[in-house]
């Protein structure tokens, strides 16, 4: 066993069990650990402060298991996490077979994330020290689920910032369906955990799709939405099941919307309700305005504008722009659900970056709520970083 020695006064932010160690904190390893292994965090005193996995590669050098000295960190712990994590989200098995099943930190796995699409598991293994412990992980997630087929999406930044390879592929049972159906709140979607965004769909926003057709049965029956950067339909789909009469879904990728229009085919959704524009936003939006077109509810949920804290400045100016724009293809009386998932944009700076496109709008609007992700997309409250996703709702005043 190796241990980490921190720099005098570098011990602060783990005493408050914050569960990163940044590289500059670090004074010296004790020892030979390779990538993956577990070490002992110790402050310059030499005392205890946490297990966690080494990383040599990645700015985060260290990324805590825990925080007890007596816990041994070996398969049995891994397989208790992941059974811990499934039975938190048991709960929402009442509306929806497609659940986050592990959220890396908030779990305490760090860079392990487990998504289940009916009876097909993806994982992505982004850190180190769960890459070391895969096969442990992948067997507790197999027997907590009673899932056979699973299959690897371990293709995002992350790992390469870990010194590590990118991986896809089956590792249990077989190959994955073009499309696997889910349902979500009595809707139905496909799903291509393959090739799709994230792990294949976004399951961080059902909560905020739930409040999209609530409001869209609220505003009643002759309800028109605005879906911008709607991927595979999900908010045009929820309106419409909830009695909307007609949406518009806007994204760049034409396969993400041909999935669209098969999904809303799948709900026996009419042909003439969904409308699909394959448009780069600012364009479409452009163009709606152009077209005297308003709507009662206008989705805004962009990619990561900020993939760190040097494209803050950037991002907030196409934060900006795209609200500004949406706002005024608000109907008086109508609603705007505006998201950012860049971690680097707080939700007090977000929040004053749509304020000023309201005012750069001239129409009044008024913050109804603050939108998140739901309960399988947990944050640990000594790691503030696992909040990425914040939404602010919204109503024009007539």
């Amino acid at each position: 066993m190796s241990d980490i020695v921190l720099k005098p006064g570098k011990e602060k932010s783990l005493l408050r069990r914050h569960p990163w160690v940044y590289a500059t904190a670090v004074a010296q390893a004790v020892g030979r650990p390779l990538a993956g292994d577990t070490v002992r965090v110790v402050d310059s005193r030499g005392n205890f402060l946490a297990w966690g996995a080494f990383s040599p590669d990645s700015q985060i050098r260290v990324r805590c298991w825990s925080f007890h000295e007596d816990e041994r960190i070996d398969a049995a712990w891994m397989t208790a996490r992941v059974h811990d994590a499934v039975a938190r989200r048991a709960s929402l098995a009442a509306r929806t077979d497609a659940v986050r099943l592990v959220f890396g930190e908030a779990d305490a796995l760090p860079g392990f994330v487990a998504d289940r699409y009916a009876g097909q598991l993806v994982v992505q293994f982004l850190a180190a020290g769960v890459e070391r412990w895969r096969e442990a992980l992948i067997d507790a997630l197999a027997a907590a689920t009673g899932c056979a087929d699973v299959y690897e999406r371990s293709d995002a930044a992350a790992r390469e910032r870990e010194g590590l390879a990118p991986r896809t592929g089956v590792l249990r049972g077989t190959e994955p369906p073009a499309e696997v159906e889910i349902v979500e709140d009595g809707v139905r979607y496909g799903v291509d955990v393959a090739r799709g965004h994230k792990t294949g769909f976004y399951l961080d926003q059902r909560e905020s799709r739930r409040r999209v057709a609530e409001l869209a049965a609220r505003v009643g029956p002759g309800a028109a939405v605005l879906n911008c950067f709607s991927y595979t339909g999900g908010f045009s789909l929820a309106a419409l099941r909830a009695g909307a009469a007609h949406a518009v879904s806007v994204d760049s990728s034409a396969d993400a919307l041909a999935m669209a229009a098969r999904n809303a085919v799948r709900n026996g959704l009419p042909e003439a309700a969904f409308e699909c524009r394959v448009s780069k936003v600012a364009d479409a939006q452009k163009a709606l305005a152009a077209e005297g077109r308003m709507f009662d509810i206008v989705v805004l949920d962009p990619p990561k504008f900020a993939p760190s804290a040097h494209h803050v400045d950037k991002a907030a100016r196409a934060y900006k722009d795209v609200n500004l724009k949406g706002m005024k293809l608000v109907k008086p009386g109508g609603y705007l659900l505006a998201f950012s998932c860049s971690g680097a944009i707080g939700v007090d700076l977000f929040q004053k970056i749509v304020a000023g496109a309201a005012i750069d709008s001239g129409l009044e609007f008024v913050l109804l709520e603050r939108l998140a992700a739901g309960i399988d997309h947990p944050m640990r409250m000594t790691h503030p970083e696992g909040e990425y996703l914040k939404g602010l709702l919204l109503q024009r005043v007539a």
